[in-house]
């Protein structure tokens, strides 16, 4: 996934069905910068990571 793509994700009200490493997960906020994503798995907001935009795969 591209960082702009990603960063309409984050920003959208509606979910979108996003995967890192096959599990479903939640974008929180994109660094344009460095090109990574703050994610956690759907129902584990206590497994926040920062993870580069380029691994995430929208379904």
């Amino acid at each position: 996934m591209n960082k702009q793509r990603a960063q309409e994700i984050a920003a959208s009200p509606v979910m979108a069905s996003v995967t890192y490493q096959g599990t479903p997960i939640y974008i929180q906020a994109v660094d344009e910068k460095n090109e990574t994503a703050r994610i956690y798995p759907l129902g584990q907001p206590e497994n926040e990571q920062h993870v580069s935009v380029n691994s995430l795969v929208e379904q």
